[in-house]
């Protein structure tokens, strides 16, 4: 098992904020595309942070009580970010989730953001695998 990647299991198609994203909007986009956090991102394409959906309730508590929705994905979002390797293999990753309490981890290669992992796309890989030596 340790000699599975992450990289071929990860998405590589996935929603990117910007951290001038409207915060409503941001929340909008994530909850479209089912998404329990997504990376905030720079003119480059760099990463620059994390929005996760628990990030999101503060502003929408917020608009709850005055019935706007103020400020951008950038105010909210965690710029403490931490990620994978895309070279990581599977056990490390399960360890990584193990350790956190995230349940999405950004993946970057040299540097570059290159995909999202969550926790149910991993727990599908380890079901494979045991289901594979049955």
């Amino acid at each position: 098992m340790a000699d599975r990647r992450i990289d071929a299991v990860m998405q590589t198609e996935f929603l990117r904020l910007r951290r001038e994203t409207p915060i409503r909007e941001a929340v909008a986009k994530m909850v479209e595309a089912q998404a329990h956090a997504a990376p905030v991102v720079d003119d480059t394409g760099a990463l620059i942070g994390i929005l996760s959906q628990k990030d999101c309730f503060r502003p929408a508590v917020h608009a709850s009580y005055y019935q706007q929705w103020q400020g951008t994905a950038g105010e909210y979002m965690n710029s403490n970010v931490v990620t994978l390797e895309a070279e990581t293999d599977i056990v490390s990753a399960a360890e990584a989730f193990l350790e956190k309490p995230y349940r999405v981890f950004p993946v970057l290669r040299g540097g570059r953001l290159v995909g999202m992992l969550e926790r149910t796309q991993l727990l599908a890989v380890f079901l494979q695998l045991s289901n594979d030596r049955q």
